[in-house]
């Protein structure tokens, strides 16, 4: 990395299909410890699937990072529907994941620009109901932000 940063924020498309997934799965490797060993060709093959459907269907935006060509950071936003309440009349909902920065790149205010897009994106589209899982090092970052933990929400993992 040099002293001086040419960061690029680029908006995925379908042509970006494969980095993406290369991308997703090397978040995940990071997120979960997992050492290049560990088989990753179905969540690989699944990942793809997706973001073939939803930016067809532009139910995801995704935010690739590059300083001059060099890799260095994604963030992402899938759309979903879900019955209309009360506070969101639209039932339109939007989750953030795949948030991630290489570690000689942080506290620079990546991810904090990367959110922006992305919360940017949704607030474009009349969504105002955003929820995400953090990392314990994301969570501070979530926080200044102005993401609260949620109360009534539960998960059932099988």
């Amino acid at each position: 990395r040099g002293d001086f940063m040419n960061l690029i924020y680029k908006r995925a498309t379908i042509d970006d299909l494969e980095f993406l997934v290369k991308t997703r799965i090397e978040v995940l490797r990071a997120a979960n410890q997992l050492e290049n060993t560990v088989g990753m060709e179905e969540v690989e093959r699944q990942s793809r699937e997706y973001y073939i459907k939803a930016l067809k269907t532009n139910m995801h935006t995704a935010y690739l990072i590059f300083d001059d060509d060099f890799f260095v950071g994604t963030g992402g936003i899938s759309y979903y529907d879900v019955m209309p309440t009360y506070h969101n009349l639209t039932g339109q909902k939007a989750y953030i994941m795949n948030m991630y920065v290489r570690p000689d790149y942080r506290r620079m205010g990546i991810a904090t620009k990367t959110l922006d897009l992305l919360v940017k994106d949704a607030k474009d589209r009349g969504i105002n109901s955003i929820s995400l899982e953090a990392t314990k090092m994301g969570q501070l970052l979530y926080k200044s932000y102005g993401f609260t933990k949620m109360e009534n929400e539960m998960e059932l993992l099988n």
